[in-house]
């Protein structure tokens, strides 16, 4: 009981200071050039694989659908 009571008195005693990132010293940056490429495992190369389809054909859908609109515009105006 008493070792409880020692720890929760010197939880209290401790003081934590919040310092604003304006205020703080700047931190030191990693160095990109130093860093080699990445390994990839097989599931993270197929998974942006799948990310880079689904972007294009997204991408084509919209391209589509605006070829559309545009047609009907023509149309509309004619």
């Amino acid at each position: 009981m008493n070792s409880l009571l020692n720890a929760t008195s010197n939880m209290r005693s401790q003081a934590y200071w919040v310092v604003h990132p304006l205020d703080d010293h700047p931190e030191q940056k990693r160095d990109v050039s130093a860093v080699g490429p990445m390994a990839m495992t097989p599931s993270v190369r197929l998974s942006l694989l799948a990310l880079r389809a689904d972007l294009i054909l997204m991408t084509s859908l919209v391209a589509y659908h605006f070829l559309g609109l545009a047609a009907a515009l023509k149309h509309l105006s004619s």
